[in-house]
C-alpha cells in the first residue's frame, strides 16, 4: 500500500523548510499547462526507477513525492519507484486538488487534456469503424469491437494503452522554450 499525503499537509512541510523532491508523472504538456512551483516533470511513459534512485542516493532518507492531475498516474509511479527500492508517497487528488486548494502553482499555454484525447480518438475509431461496416463490408465491425475491448482493459486495469501512444505524440511534447514560457499564480 503506496503511503499519502494531502496537498496541504506538502505544503505545510515545503513551507516548514524540508527539502521536498516532488515529481510530476503528467506529459509535458500537461505540466506545462499548470503544475505546482517546486515539482519537476518526469513523465510516465519515460519513468526510469533506477535512474531516479541513483540521483536520490544523498536523499537523506526523505521520500519521493509524486503526483499527476488526480492520483492515479502518481499511484503506478509510485509502484514502478516503491519495486526499485524507493520511498514513495502519493499527492492524494494530484495537481487538481492542489490548484483547488489555493495552493501555489505555475501556469503556462492551455493544452487539451490527455483523458479528452483519449475520447476523442476512441469515439471517431467506433464511429469509423461502425460507418465502414455499413457502407463497405461487415468485418469493420472489429474495429469498433477492438476499440471496445481496449476501453474495457483500461476501465479494469487503469492503464490505457491509447494513452500511452498518445503520449507519446508530437503535440504533446514542448520544446525547451515551451517550458520556460510560465507565470506565477
Amino acid at each position: 500500500m503506496t503511503a499519502t499525503i494531502s496537498p496541504q499537509a506538502l505544503a505545510e512541510l515545503k513551507k516548514s523548510g524540508r527539502k521536498i523532491d516532488l515529481i510530476d508523472v503528467r506529459t509535458p504538456v500537461e505540466f506545462r499547462e499548470v503544475h505546482v512551483d517546486f515539482a519537476r516533470n518526469e513523465p510516465l511513459d519515460r519513468l526510469d526507477p533506477q535512474a531516479i534512485a541513483a540521483r536520490r542516493k544523498d536523499s537523506g532518507g526523505e521520500p519521493l513525492y509524486v503526483i499527476c492531475r488526480s492520483g492515479s498516474r502518481a499511484k503506478q509511479a509510485c509502484d514502478k519507484l516503491a519495486a526499485a527500492g524507493l520511498q514513495v508517497v502519493n499527492v492524494e487528488g494530484g495537481t487538481q486538488a492542489w490548484d483547488v486548494a489555493g495552493l501555489p502553482v505555475v501556469r503556462g499555454q492551455k493544452a487539451m487534456s490527455l483523458e479528452r484525447q483519449v475520447r476523442i480518438a476512441a469515439g471517431f475509431l467506433v464511429l469509423t469503424g461502425a460507418v465502414l461496416a455499413l457502407t463497405v463490408h461487415p468485418y469493420f465491425a472489429a474495429l469498433s469491437a477492438f476499440v471496445g475491448a481496449g476501453l474495457m482493459f483500461a476501465g479494469i486495469t487503469d492503464t490505457c494503452g491509447m494513452a500511452m501512444l498518445l503520449a507519446r505524440m508530437p503535440w504533446n511534447q514542448t520544446s525547451a522554450t515551451g517550458q520556460g514560457q510560465v507565470c506565477k499564480v
